[in-house]
């Protein structure tokens, strides 16, 4: 088992959860991920690594409470533990100097993309950080980014920060820059990542988006995490994650990742919860 060295939320429903992982720090690399299983009983689920401390022998992920196993995470504390922490597993993100690079984050994938920035700004590219969120209060890390990146950009659906719209008001970001991006790259939720790789198409840029089916063992086994890309079936776990967004069945892909939909949702709409976790996650709401 693995020890939690901190748990916390960042912004309502986010939270930050670093993990004592030193086999895994000494070897991830930007764009990977773990496979995570808060208890015996879990399930087990991929997270993106956000960030890593080879001398402490840490992994940071950031993660979205919607269901039954994240809110069971969200549960732990320090010096707690969580049964199952693997990898790192996937390809890496592909890094050279390519010139300029737009990243796209919402929700969990404003984190995800950190190492990803990081490593691109290394290599001498020009990066420039797009925030996507319902309202400003749901955007964090700022100051990191700020140290790191060339710009930074913000799309709130209220208007709050930034310019006010969807993901769709990514042509206007783009258009405002000096010269176009070389590539886009776009981590976050399923729609957010579809609709992203629909505004880019038009505009002739190479995206790369990370996908996040329901996986199991994380290597090609079990075939849960089914993809079709270019009209060929891949595995995101050892094909990907990260796949060209305007090749992607985002019908097909999106279709797969509701299959749990209803039964995620009756985990937060029972009136007597029957497990622990149930009281505890119903505890943390209150305070």
């Amino acid at each position: 088992m693995n020890s939690i060295v901190e748990r916390r939320m960042i912004v309502p429903n986010m939270h930050l959860l670093t993990i004592e992982a030193p086999d895994i720090a000494s070897k991830v690399k930007p764009g990977q991920f773990v496979i995570v299983r808060a208890n015996d009983e879990g399930e087990r689920i991929p997270l993106s690594v956000a960030d890593w401390d080879e001398e402490r022998g840490t992994i940071t992920i950031v993660f979205m409470e919607v269901g039954a196993s994240t809110g069971a995470l969200a549960c732990l504390d320090e010096k707690d533990t969580v049964s199952t922490c693997v990898g790192p597993l996937g390809n890496e993100t592909e890094i050279g100097n390519f010139g300029t690079v737009v990243c796209v984050g919402g929700c969990y994938g404003i984190a995800s993309l950190y190492p990803v920035a990081r490593a691109l700004k290394e290599a001498g590219n020009k990066v420039i950080m797009v925030f996507e969120a319902r309202s400003s209060y749901l955007i964090y890390w700022v100051d990191r980014y700020i140290k790191l990146v060339d710009r930074v950009f913000n799309i709130t659906r209220d208007g709050s920060l930034g310019y006010k719209g969807h993901i769709t008001c990514l042509p206007d970001v783009i258009h405002g820059l000096q010269n176009p991006p070389d590539r886009v790259i776009v981590n976050g939720c399923t729609f957010l990542m579809a609709r992203a790789s629909e505004m880019t198409r038009g505009l002739g840029i190479l995206t790369v988006v990370n996908l996040n089916p329901i996986m199991i063992d994380g290597t090609g086994m079990c075939g849960v995490c089914r993809v079709t890309v270019k009209g060929k079936m891949k595995f995101a776990c050892v094909d990907g994650p990260e796949f060209s967004g305007h090749e992607v069945d985002w019908k097909e892909f999106l279709a797969r990742r509701k299959a749990y939909l209803e039964e995620e949702a009756l985990f937060f709409r029972r009136s007597e919860p029957k497990q622990a976790v149930h009281k505890e996650v119903k505890c943390q709401y209150e305070s």
